[in-house]
């Protein structure tokens, strides 16, 4: 019903309003535009999700004073303390639990994992438990983890080598299609920059 309502719509005007080029061309565009929402496949109207339409170039490290207070560790990866926790630190081999979420910088901020999201009984996200060292995780999100303290808070900014580029199968692996699509569309692109960043909360570890 929806489509003979255009179909009429489209061609209810006199032969001479055809005549008209920017009459017509708008109604050819309009056509095409119904055509392609109502008979495309799905897996063809989702290859450009939302969060892909605008994208832009890398975005840039934090600037001016903030990016000073990052400390970069010796392979590369950077860290900023947002709360400092209290007690001892994690150390390599520690058994942590960490609630994170992760972006990609190179989508702009685009949220790829996020342990919120790990709620199946509706009574509080699920965190991440990883053993430091056991190669579990990226090498980067483990590195920028030693050296916190429980309830601490820390954002950690890894290069590609050490995140998903070299290790795609490693925890934090995304729970959903959508952002294992997000994350692939860097990881894979060879033109695109796949640093990542963590925004990390520390629970627990032993």
């Amino acid at each position: 019903m929806l489509l003979l309502k255009v179909i009429l719509l489209l061609f209810s005007a006199d032969v001479t309003a055809w005549q008209q080029p920017e009459l017509c061309k708008s109604r050819r565009v309009a056509l095409e535009g119904f055509a392609s929402a109502v008979f495309l496949p799905a897996i063809v109207a989702d290859a450009q999700p939302a969060e892909f339409q605008n994208i832009g170039t890398q975005s840039p490290l934090p600037s001016g004073d903030e990016s000073s207070q990052f400390t970069t560790l010796l392979n590369g990866v950077k860290i900023k303390d947002f709360s400092s926790g209290t007690g001892d630190m994690v150390g390599a081999g520690s058994r942590v639990s960490i609630q994170c979420s992760g972006r990609l910088l190179n989508l702009n901020g685009v949220v790829f994992y996020n342990t919120k999201n790990n709620n199946p009984d509706g009574f509080g996200a699920i965190p991440l438990e990883i053993t430091l060292g056991k190669g579990e995780a990226i090498p980067g999100l483990e590195a920028g983890i030693v050296g916190m303290r429980k309830n601490g808070i820390r954002r950690i900014i890894i290069p590609a080598e050490l995140a998903y580029s070299k290790f795609p199968d490693l925890e934090p692996k995304p729970m959903n299609d959508l952002d294992q699509r997000a994350l692939d569309s860097v990881v894979k692109n060879p033109r695109r920059d796949a640093t990542i960043l963590f925004d990390v909360r520390l629970e627990r570890f032993k």
